[in-house]
């Protein structure tokens, strides 16, 4: 319960506080990149349970001849990636969490998809609601591997607490000064999740 009290109070403080840095970005995405200027997604939440999540919108919509949509590299654009290594790109997320749906910190919501492919042990990180930003992300974010980066949702699933989410969140700033680790190697974002090799 002081978990969810203090992720409202963060939250709807960082949103009125950043009130002007939402509306700038807004206005230059719609500028840039054209709108909508918001990126909605199902995502599944604590217990795989789906929400619909918002960020900003970092890529353009544009299409090969048969109408489907390129590839993330091709579709990124220089301001999508500096939304993206800023982390701006996340700040609507904290809707998200006003509403329950997400913490602050927790384990990053991925792809609906992605559910089936998970081991039990994997699966774990469901236990918890999905965060902003997560142990993992502090520790290597996009690029680490799949299992390095489920490994170290569960643990923190198993070892979460009121001084680890303040030491993530402290070091998130870090993270997010230093734009580290924003994309896997040879990757645009993160490579996709294809399931365990091993199984």
């Amino acid at each position: 319960m002081f978990k969810r009290i203090f992720d409202f109070c963060i939250a709807l403080l960082a949103l009125v506080l950043l009130a002007p840095v939402i509306l700038v970005v807004s206005f230059l995405i719609a500028v840039k990149l054209g709108r909508p200027v918001f990126f909605r997604q199902t995502r599944p939440g604590i217990n795989g349970d789906p929400f619909n999540m918002v960020k900003f919108r970092t890529m353009v919509d544009a299409r090969n001849e048969n109408g489907e949509l390129l590839p993330d590299a091709e579709r990124m654009t220089r301001f999508g990636s500096f939304l993206r290594k800023t982390s701006l790109d996340e700040l609507p997320e904290l809707w998200n969490v006003l509403k329950g749906e997400m913490s602050l910190v927790g384990p990053r919501p991925l792809l609906m998809e992605y559910l089936p492919l998970y081991s039990n042990e994997q699966f774990r990180r469901h236990e918890v609601r999905p965060g902003v930003t997560g142990w993992a992300q502090v520790n290597g974010r996009n690029a680490i591997s799949w299992d390095e980066k489920f490994k170290l949702d569960v643990w923190y699933v198993d070892h979460q607490s009121f001084l680890l989410d303040i030491k993530i969140l402290f070091l998130t700033v870090k993270k997010v000064l230093a734009r580290d680790g924003v994309s896997g190697e040879g990757e645009a974002t993160m490579s996709r999740f294809t399931g365990n090799s091993d199984e």
